[in-house]
């Protein structure tokens, strides 16, 4: 299973801000931020780089720079939340976005946006959402990413239900999943439990 759960005691504290009832938007906000970015961090960890040389104040040297073009793939709304903290850290990225409804009587995505930069095919493809709950909507979004030309993609969320990894990785088995944490199960209404409510609702404050 390629599932890469990310431990690590600011997520852990932060993700407990982010759970909590009591979080009002701002403090919801800054601590998703926080997370994403220690996220993006294990995501990249071994993205290939190449040699470029460097002037520096002393001498000439050889540094690196990433080898391939990074986009940035947010499912909207719920996306749009983290991408603030990926960004941060890899900002010369393109970014895209992937628009995906689900039906609340079926549970199927619906596709009603798709907005790439140029040829995907040689660029790093992080798709990012907050919920992986039934993989339904992620794994349809990497489907949309495929069929453009995406060969080397990975997927960041918060929190991973079992079921939404299960049929994830099922459909799309080399595609990698880092999440900050793994929960219980989903409930009849196919809501991540203990999960943290809806992420697009808390973060816009709808």
């Amino acid at each position: 299973m390629s599932l890469h759960l990310i431990d690590h005691p600011v997520i852990r504290e932060r993700l407990t801000r982010i759970r909590s009832v009591d979080s009002g938007t701002a403090v919801f906000r800054a601590a998703l931020h926080d997370v994403s970015r220690l996220l993006c961090y294990e995501v990249t960890r071994d993205f290939e780089t190449a040699p470029v040389p460097v002037i520096t104040p002393l001498c000439e040297t050889v540094g690196h720079r990433l080898a391939r073009p990074v986009v940035l793939a947010p499912i909207l709304r719920a996306g749009m939340g983290m991408l603030h903290g990926f960004t941060e850290i890899l900002g010369d990225s393109a970014i895209g976005t992937i628009g995906l409804e689900r039906d609340e009587q079926t549970l199927e995505a619906r596709r009603y946006h798709f907005r790439m930069p140029g040829d995907l095919s040689e660029c790093e493809i992080i798709l990012i959402d907050p919920m992986l709950a039934t993989g339904g909507s992620s794994a349809d979004a990497v489907d949309e990413l495929k069929r453009e030309g995406a060969r080397r993609i990975r997927f960041a969320c918060l929190i991973a239900a079992p079921e939404g990894v299960a049929a994830f990785t099922a459909r799309h088995p080399d595609v990698p999943v880092y999440a900050a944490a793994l929960d219980e199960r989903l409930d009849e209404r196919a809501y991540i439990v203990p999960g943290l409510g809806d992420a697009g609702d808390r973060y816009f404050a709808t």
